[in-house]
């Protein structure tokens, strides 16, 4: 059985012909979803390392950065201030995430967003034939190719080299 679902994300694959497919996330009995996407994604024999995260930061001039990257990476902070130009960077909290973003902590994508957002892309992304990103719904995930992730992104994402691989 095919999930259909409608968001700002799915929008824009659909206007794009970017083809995709929805992945079910089981909620909890408090209405939340599963802990785990990477777990979720094992049990289905999928690489866990391909969902990619959407991490938003707040920077000393008060300007908002996402930087989408591989599970299974983290954020080099050194490397976000030098690419920024900032001194200071910190991760936004739940209540910022949806206020700049519009979407809540777990179904952030790093598409389909305000923009005054500046989005950065891990160039590792590409290293993914398939790659799992927030479909701006709790309880739902997008799979997409990895370039047509990219080519969604547009021409005015950054991309480089801005996490380490944690072992």
């Amino acid at each position: 059985m095919t999930t259909n679902i409608i968001s700002p994300v799915t929008k824009l694959l659909d206007q794009l012909n970017i083809p995709y497919h929805v992945i079910t996330i089981p909620l909890s009995e408090d209405q939340k979803p599963i802990r785990s996407l990477e777990t979720l994604l094992t049990l289905q024999e999928e690489d866990p390392t391909s969902i990619i995260r959407s991490l938003l930061f707040r920077t000393g001039s008060n300007t908002s950065v996402l930087l989408a990257i591989p599970g299974g990476h983290r954020a080099d902070w050194s490397v976000l201030r030098k690419h920024l130009g900032q001194r200071k960077i910190k991760m936004a909290n739940l209540d910022q995430v949806k206020e700049v973003t519009g979407y809540v902590v777990g179904a952030v994508p790093p598409i389909a967003l305000p923009e005054n957002i500046q989005v950065l892309l891990d160039e590792t992304v590409s290293n993914y034939l398939h790659v799992v990103i927030g479909s701006g719904i709790l309880g739902y995930a997008l799979s997409l190719s990895s370039q047509d992730l990219c080519s969604a992104m547009g021409s005015a994402v950054e991309t480089g080299l801005f996490t380490k691989i944690d072992l």
